[in-house]
Formats: structure tokens, C-alpha cells, sequence
């Protein structure tokens, strides 16, 4: 899964620093790129030679839920997750494949080409992250890396603040806010540079699985906003996800206790 990644960020490299990108618009009015579709060929095409698993892409036709829903393993890609960030060209945007078994991410890669920077993670072993092909591996968790008391959180450059979210910060002790694109935000959870990543809002499971596997394989939480539970996928027939705040695992009584007043129970 490496080395797939590796290469759809390569092949997405390749059209980030040519002329001309062929900007397109979807029915959500999301923005699409060459990138887009290239690095879904590339990943499908990896991912269909390690066997008969089968793979659900943003870029791919959606199988109807009838079949989808009988599926108890399967690839959950977004081949080119940030795409904004692309466009404006900010290096901000990543690559992500995540397998998912019942519901859970329970592997994840997170490929950040421009900074050549690679996240992965699995329960079972952990999560790791490495600069560059011949960089060394490193084992990563959630526990904060900040020197001092002030809590790091990650929201995107476009985030809008709504009524929720900034009564979710009024409720929080002294933080500071960094702003981030795509799946970089949940990564920085996973290796304590943050310590929070609320997001309200919709987004799409595609856009969450991978970087979730890295963050509870580092001890970081992923919560459905209203419930605390844990983010599941493939579970119904939208594939859009529920807002959800991602905490690491020293600010995981912090949000408990934040959603556990009045805040949590008018949710």
C-alpha cells in the first residue's frame, strides 16, 4: 500500500507542476483535476493485482447498496483528498487508501507528496510516518507534543465558523488555532502536533477512513459529533459522513467532558 501511494503521488506530482490541469466541476460542484482521475488508475489498478478485495473510489462508479451493504472488506480510496489545496496550490493535499473491515478503517496510508511525507497505521502494530523513500520509519502517537498548555487546533483554510463550532471552542480552555488542508489535519492528531480537529460539516467517507486508521492505530479517538462513538463506514446508504471531532488521546477526556454538559445533550 506503500508503494501505491507513493506512486499516485508521483503521478499526481506530475500534473501539479505541468501547465494546465483541465479544472472541472462535479454534480456537487466539487472541483475534479487530471490528478484526480490519474491517481485513481493508478491505485485501482494496485490495489485489484493484490486480489479480489473489492475497491470504492471518490473517482469510481458507485455499486448500488444493495451490493455495497453485503460487503464486509473492501478498499476505501480518495485518490487525490484536498483537492482545493491543489488548486490553489499550496501543497496542502494528500493520497489516501484505507481497508475497511465491518464498518472500521482498519489499515491506513496518508501520502502527502509535495512534502514527500508518508503516514500509516494499523491497530494491530501501530502507526508510523516517514520523510522521503530512504527516510527512517518512525512510530508516531497522540499524546501532545506541544511544550506548553495551550491547546493546537487544526481547522482547514476555508473553514467557516459555525454556531457549533465556535460554541465548542467557547467551552475549551486557552487553544490556538492551525489552519491546514485535507487529511494533514487528522495526521497532525495522530502525531500529537495537535491536540484537536473538530469538523462541522458535511464530508464524504473516502475523505476520513485512511487518516482514521492512522489516528486510533496512534491512540487518537474519530467521534461522530453527536453520539462519541467511533466514525463507521459503509454503513448506509449515503456515504456522507456525520460531523465528527477527532481528539488526541491526552484531550480525550476534554472533549467527553465538554460534550457531557448541556452542549452534548442538546446534540
Amino acid at each position: 500500500m506503500l508503494n501505491i501511494a507513493i506512486e499516485a503521488g508521483r503521478a499526481v506530482l506530475e500534473v501539479y507542476h505541468g501547465a494546465e490541469w483541465d479544472v472541472q466541476l462535479k454534480e456537487d460542484k466539487s472541483p475534479v483535476t487530471r490528478a484526480d482521475y490519474i491517481s485513481h488508475k493508478v491505485i485501482e489498478s494496485g490495489l485489484r493485482a493484490l486480489g479480489t478485495v473489492p475497491v470504492l473510489s471518490e473517482e469510481s462508479e458507485m455499486p448500488e447498496w444493495s451490493i455495497r451493504r453485503q460487503w464486509f472488506e473492501y478498499w476505501l480510496i480518495d485518490p487525490l483528498d484536498g483537492t482545493r489545496e491543489f488548486i490553489r496550490r499550496n501543497g496542502e493535499f494528500t493520497v489516501n487508501i484505507a481497508l475497511v473491515q465491518d464498518g472500521n478503517p482498519v489499515l491506513g496510508v496518508v501520502y502527502a507528496p509535495v512534502q514527500d511525507l508518508i503516514f500509516w497505521g494499523t491497530r494491530n502494530f501501530g502507526a508510523f510516518c516517514r520523510r522521503g523513500a530512504r527516510g527512517q520509519s518512525q512510530q508516531i502517537n497522540s499524546l501532545s507534543r506541544s511544550s506548553n498548555k495551550i491547546l493546537r487546533i487544526a481547522a482547514s483554510h476555508s473553514h467557516k465558523f459555525s454556531p457549533d463550532f465556535s460554541d465548542f471552542l467557547a467551552r475549551l480552555p486557552e487553544y490556538e488555532m492551525v489552519f491546514i488542508g485535507s487529511s494533514l489535519k487528522m495526521c497532525m492528531v495522530a502525531d500529537g502536533s495537535v491536540d484537536l480537529y473538530p469538523r462541522i460539516g458535511p464530508t464524504s467517507e473516502w475523505d476520513t477512513a485512511a487518516a482514521q486508521a492512522v489516528v486510533e492505530a496512534a491512540g487518537g479517538h474519530v467521534l461522530d459529533w453527536r453520539t462519541l462513538n467511533p466514525l463507521s463506514y459503509n454503513q448506509k446508504e449515503s456515504l456522507l459522513n456525520t460531523s465528527f471531532v477527532v481528539c488526541s488521546e491526552s484531550s480525550y477526556a476534554l472533549v467527553r467532558s465538554v460534550f457531557c454538559s448541556d452542549f452534548g445533550q442538546k446534540k
